[in-house]
Formats: C-alpha cells, sequence, structure tokens
C-alpha cells in the first residue's frame, strides 16, 4: 500500500521590509530544530520517500537570514554583552526567552529551569521591570545564551559537538561562547536548505508548496466565498482580488525554481483551504494537483450530483481524484485526519514505540481492506511545531515510523508526483466545497469582530494600491516594494490570532506585525499610512482620561476668555496626562476642550506656546482631516479635507474659523464634517511645525463621542 508522508513547515513574513528586522526568531530557531530535524531523519532512511510542503516566504526568510540581510530581534537581543542591556533591554529577555516548551526544552537544562523559576512561570508581563533586579549580568548571559542552546535539535547535536560542551557545561557562560554558538546558529540556517535539496536530486524527497505568503485564497478571491460553509456569518465588507491569487501562485512557483531548480507539481493550499473558482488558478500555475482535508471530500460528494445521495465507503478516501470545474481538471489527495492528527497531537503524549506501532497497526488495516494496488494514504501535518512536545524532539518516534515503514513487505512510503505519474486518477469528483481543513469552513479567519476589522483594513489598503497602480508614470520599483508588503499582510496567520479562536502572549506583536506590513505598503508609495494603523486590533487600546461634552456650547472664536461659561459644558482632554512608557518634559499642550452647537464644533487648544499648524483627524463617521495654518499676517487659514481611505485627501470646505492669543480655538462646520444626529465620532489633534508633529492629543487612541440628536441639553438638565 502506497503512503504519502507530506510535512507542511511554514511560517508567516515576520520582516519589517524597511528595518530589516524579523519581529520573531521562529525561522531560525525552526531551522536548528525542526527543519535540520527532519530532513536528518530522511537521510538515515535511504528507501523512503518523503514530500516536504514549504511555503515560499519560509524559504525567503531562510535564504535572509542565512546570508545576514536580516535578523530577528531575538538574535540582535542575544548579541548585546550582559553588561551593556538596558532596562528595557532586560525586560525583553525576561519575556521572550523563556518562550519554549518548559517540559521538553527548559526543565532538562537545570540552569535554565532555575532562571525560569525565578522569573515565575505565570507572569504579569506590564509588571517585568520589578522582576529585572532579580538578576545578575551573569544570569542575563545564561539566559542569553540557554535559550538559543535549548532550541538546537537532536541534529544538531549529533553533527556539533561545542554544543555538547556547552550542554556539559550548563552555566556560567562566556560572551565569547555565546557569540559562538549564535554564529553556529546562522551556520546551520546555511545549511538547511541545500540538504533539502540535494534529497530532492537524488530521489528521495519531492518539494510542494502553498501559495506565496500563506494566504486562506479562496477568501482572498472574494471573502464572501464564506457564506457557502457558514451561510449566517457576520462578514466585514467584501474584499476580493482575483490578481493577487494569481501574483500568490505564480511568486510561489518562481520561488521554487529559485531555491530548488524547478517548479512544484504539487500545492497545499493554505490551511488546506479549496474553493471550485480555484481550480483554473492552480492550472494557470502549472500545478498538476493539490492536497486538502477528508471532510473536503465527503461534503463534496454532497454536493456532486453523481454522488449525492449515494452511501460512501470511507476506503473512497484513499485514491487519487480527478476535480473538475469550469473546463479544467486538476489531480487532488485528501488526508486521513484521524491518524494526520494523531501524529501531531497524541503522539508525544505516549512512549514512542507504542505511537508508531498505534500508526503502523492502522495502516496495516487499511491495507487489507484496500482492493486496489493504487491505493494511497495521505498523512499531511505540520511539520515543525509538533516536536517540541516531543522529550527528544521526536528522533525515536520518527525512527521507529520509518523504520516500520520502510521493513515491511505491503507498506511503502511514495513521492505524490511518482503516485500520480503511476495510477493517474480514475474517479471524477464534479463538484468541490468551499472550506478549510479546519471544520470544513473559515470560521478561524473571518466572522469575528477583530478579523473582520482586519479584512476591512486590509481592503482599503488593496483598494488604494490599486489607484495608485493606474497611474501608469508610477516608479515600479516603488509599486513592487509596497505589493511585497500586502502580500505579507494577506498571509494567514494575522487572522488566525485574531479573534476567540486561539490567544498567545504575543498576540499584541503579532497585530503589530500585520498592522506594520500595511502601513509599510503606504510608505514604500511616498505616503503616509492612515492613523487607524497605529491602533491595536486585537486589544483595546488603553483608556485615554478625557470627559465627553455635557452641553451645547457657544464660544467666542477670539482665542480668549471673553466669557467665563464659554467653555461649561465642553469635553475636556488633560494634555499634561501621558500615556507612554517614555516621559516627554517641556510639553507645550496643556488642556484641550472640545465641543458643539446645533451647527458647528468646537476645539480649544491651551499651549505654553504659540502653534504655527494644528490638525484635526476624524476617523468617524467620515474620514475628515481640518488643518488650521498661521498666516504670515498673524491670521489663519482653515480648510476641511476629505478622504475615502484616509491617505488621499480632496479640499471639502474653507468655511472654518480659528484664532490664538491666550489660547487656540478652532470652529468647523458640522455640515463640512458630514455628521447626523447619533453618529459615533472619534478623532485625535497633532500639533505639527514645519509639517513636523510635535504632539498628538491624547498620545495614543481618539477621543470618542456621539454627536446628539436635538433633545441633547433636555436629557442632560438635571437639579
Amino acid at each position: 500500500m502506497n503512503i504519502v508522508l507530506l510535512w507542511h513547515m511554514h511560517q508567516p513574513d515576520y520582516v519589517d521590509r524597511r528595518s530589516g528586522k524579523a519581529r520573531m526568531p521562529w525561522v531560525r530557531l525552526h531551522a536548528v530544530h525542526s527543519y535540520l530535524d527532519m530532513i536528518e531523519m530522511v537521510e538515515r532512511f535511504p528507501g523512503l520517500k518523503v514530500a516536504f510542503n514549504f511555503t515560499p516566504v519560509l524559504l525567503e526568510q531562510l535564504v535572509e537570514l542565512g546570508r545576514g540581510s536580516v535578523i530577528d530581534d531575538c538574535e540582535a537581543w542575544s548579541r548585546i554583552r550582559a553588561e551593556d542591556l538596558t532596562q528595557g533591554e532586560k525586560e525583553k529577555l525576561l519575556e521572550h526567552f523563556f518562550r519554549a516548551n518548559f517540559d521538553t526544552l527548559i526543565r532538562p537544562l537545570p540552569r535554565y529551569w532555575e532562571l525560569l523559576n525565578r522569573r515565575g512561570r505565570i507572569v504579569n508581563f506590564q509588571n517585568l521591570s520589578e522582576l529585572t533586579n532579580l538578576f545578575s549580568a551573569q544570569d542575563y548571559r545564561d539566559l542569553q545564551t540557554l535559550y538559543n542552546l535549548a532550541w538546537c535539535g537532536f541534529a544538531c547535536f549529533r553533527a556539533y559537538p561545542f554544543l555538547r560542551e556547552l550542554r556539559a557545561q550548563g552555566r556560567d557562560f562566556t560572551e565569547e561562547q555565546k557569540h559562538q554558538l549564535l554564529d553556529l546558529h546562522r551556520e546551520i540556517v546555511r545549511t538547511v536548505l541545500p540538504r533539502y535539496r540535494a534529497a530532492v536530486e537524488r530521489g528521495q524527497v519531492e518539494i510542494t508548496t502553498s501559495p506565496y505568503s500563506h494566504p486562506i485564497l479562496p477568501l482572498l478571491l472574494d471573502t464572501n466565498l464564506a457564506r457557502r460553509s457558514m451561510p449566517h456569518v457576520n462578514l466585514p465588507p467584501q474584499f476580493s482580488a482575483p490578481e493577487d491569487v494569481r501574483s500568490q501562485l505564480a511568486l510561489a512557483q518562481e520561488k521554487m525554481k529559485e531555491i530548488f531548480g524547478t517548479r512544484a507539481r504539487g500545492i497545499w493550499p493554505s490551511e488546506g483551504s479549496v474553493a471550485p473558482e480555484l481550480i483554473p488558478f492552480f492550472r494557470e500555475a502549472g500545478f498538476d494537483y493539490f492536497f486538502t482535508d477528508e471532510a473536503i471530500l465527503f461534503r463534496s460528494l454532497d454536493l456532486d450530483p453523481r454522488w449525492r445521495g449515494k452511501s460512501v465507503d470511507h476506503m473512497a478516501l484513499f485514491q487519487g481524484w480527478s476535480v473538475n470545474w469550469g473546463g479544467s481538471s486538476i489531480a487532488a489527495l485528501f488526508r486521513e485526519r484521524p491518524l494526520s492528527d494523531f501524529i501531531g497531537f497524541q503522539a508525544s503524549q505516549n512512549p514512542p514505540d507504542q505511537a508508531a506501532n498505534f500508526l503502523l497497526h492502522h495502516f496495516e488495516n487499511i491495507c487489507r481492506a484496500a482492493a486496489s494496488q493504487e491505493t494511497v494514504v495521505l498523512i499531511a501535518l505540520d511539520g515543525e511545531n509538533a516536536w517540541e512536545a516531543f522529550p527528544d524532539g521526536g528522533e525515536q518516534f520518527l525512527t521507529n515510523l520509518y523504520h516500520g515503514i520502510t521493513s515491511h513487505s505491503r507498506l511503502c512510503t511514495v513521492r505524490p508526483s511518482d503516485h500520480f505519474d503511476r495510477y493517474p486518477p480514475k474517479t471524477e469528483l464534479g463538484a468541490l466545497h468551499t472550506g478549510s481543513w479546519i471544520n470544513a469552513d473559515f470560521d478561524i479567519w473571518i466572522g469575528d469582530a477583530e478579523e473582520n476589522r482586519a479584512w476591512e483594513w486590509l481592503g482599503r489598503t488593496r483598494q488604494f494600491l490599486r489607484r495608485i497602480a493606474e497611474d501608469r508614470t508610477f516608479p515600479s520599483e516603488k509599486l513592487a516594494a509596497a505589493m511585497r508588503s500586502l502580500f505579507a499582510a494577506e498571509g494567514s496567520d494575522w487572522f488566525w490570532w485574531y479573534g476567540p479562536d486561539f490567544s498567545t502572549d504575543s498576540d499584541l506583536l503579532f497585530d503589530e506585525i500585520f498592522r506594520t506590513h500595511l502601513r509599510n505598503v503606504y510608505l514604500a508609495l511616498g505616503f503616509s499610512p492612515p492613523p487607524y494603523l497605529d491602533f491595536p486590533i486585537c486589544a483595546p487600546t488603553p483608556p485615554t482620561p478625557y470627559a465627553t461634552p455635557r452641553l451645547y456650547i457657544h464660544p467666542q472664536l477670539t482665542g480668549r476668555l471673553d466669557n467665563f461659561f464659554d467653555w461649561v459644558g465642553a469635553g475636556t482632554v488633560d494634555a499634561l496626562v501621558q500615556q507612554t512608557a517614555m516621559f516627554q518634559s517641556h510639553r507645550l499642550g496643556q488642556k484641550l476642550y472640545f465641543g458643539f452647537d446645533e451647527e458647528h464644533f468646537y476645539l480649544r487648544l491651551d499651549l505654553a506656546a504659540a502653534p504655527e499648524e494644528i490638525e484635526v483627524e476624524f476617523l468617524a463617521p467620515q474620514f475628515r482631516r481640518v488643518t488650521a495654518s498661521v498666516l504670515p499676517s498673524g491670521s489663519w487659514r482653515v480648510r476641511t479635507e476629505s478622504s475615502d481611505d484616509a491617505v488621499l485627501f480632496e479640499n471639502a470646505d474653507e468655511r472654518g474659523v480659528a484664532a490664538w492669543e491666550d489660547f487656540f480655538v478652532l470652529m468647523v462646520p458640522i455640515a463640512a464634517l458630514g455628521w447626523k444626529e447619533r453618529d459615533a465620532v472619534s478623532f485625535f489633534v497633532r500639533l505639527l511645525r514645519d509639517r513636523l508633529v510635535l504632539e498628538r492629543y491624547p498620545e495614543r487612541g481618539t477621543i470618542d463621542f456621539f454627536f446628539p440628536s436635538k433633545d441633547f441639553e433636555a436629557r442632560q438638565w438635571f437639579v
């Protein structure tokens, strides 16, 4: 019986393309752990045939890290001399350098376990500053070393005696030893891909791939396709980018040719996500077959008139299928889910010989029931994260499994292309369910408020880029850089961590990376990113201390306090209250007042010095920017601009009034702002000089209130 083993290797694009820094270390750490271990295990069994699915964005980062053009933050912090660590860097080490499996990676190193217990296994990361004094310079150096040592897999320890020496020493490492370890990481990263390519060239391994940055292709094609499997889901404004589907697939093939010398014949669509409309795209990109989950097959059979209503034996899963749609046809294999999930989730909890025997026993049962030599079982799963849960990184389990298969008289592993070349699919499927490998739907990536907001912001950015690209004279290199950041933001991983389905202590960092990719689209094009991209999606912004208006106000527009009651009932913001960890002295802003009457919005800003320019940025209910600029005569010009995307603004109104004497005062007609009764209003204020932002009020977040109905004052009245 034929067995296809497909190990999926993927990490999202962690690199901020403007700084050259990878915000997370997982490409490097998985390289010295799982990526090296997995190819080492294949090399130990020459008769074994395996498929590895590498995402192009992972390959790209492996190359960049290996040649030194990119460095991840954790490596940069590790290379700092322990005695030179700043307070902030010490906090980063205590936050990030224990992100490893406590039982399998930290506990086996007694000194590492000691440092973990000193920090605490459960920590309020807002209070890390209180813990830093518990650690000496040598403690921090040992932590820097042990973190990077713990992630080295069994193949590393087997190949490099220096690692075994460090493990035996256990503590009191020197700066020289630490840097030698980090340099060795770089060397290992450089060796990983050549070993996979060598395995391809000797016919033992096949490399398949996924769309370039691992997006959920059906949602990239049209987010409304989610309703097919989730008819009652609450969706964001429609996102549809078929041109990006085509580009993501074409770029994947380009990366395969660059790294492995040939195109990939097979594709694991990100998260096994498929829709029938994707079949022509797959074929156009040169793919001969795809993989996805068994649930997709059985739901597809219910959709196909030729199969609907028939009793289908589960053994139908164990064959190649020809899937047809819109005049295009492509081969497919559907994974056996329970056995694949057993490796990913349960095998590590059992003795390695028993876990391997469990799989071999089930393979034998399928083999006995199989009626054809064309029978094939697809085992497909994450090829990197599962091994952290094994005490030995999965070495003994994989040894037992690979030996059991390669020495079995009726079981054989096969590369998927070899199988399809020998046994072209004979069974046709005339329909394809739209869904993913998780519950055959897209609930993980869309439908929750956070997920939908991320899709909305991605859609705004995509639409802005389309508008810019219509200008044929726009520099192509800027467009290419912007597209690269857009593709990174389209990756599935950011949406995985939004919403209630999954959570990690890195949620805020994943959110920040996603928004950084979107900001970099605008920056690559030479535009300032829309200000809403500064606000986290996955957690509420810390509350801004302010009071909302409780009465209509009718102030004089002189910049003087002509009447004590002018600003009574206005909303207020204490501009001296600072929200960031960095203290700013000599602040110009003192206090901000804001309010309205039936037809006007008013703002007052008390300042320690005369202003040159003030911007009021409205993010809701409409994108509006009000700019007040002082003229050489000392009078003020006020212009209100409107926008559909908070990036490109058009002049909409110049009826505003501003003045400065004792304080700055501004009036803008409500009509120019586009407000209606009960609209939710969000805004912030910027103080500028020579177009440079000096201060922002509030420092973070927005000031929010509702523009009232006509009975506002009556409802606010009290005795």
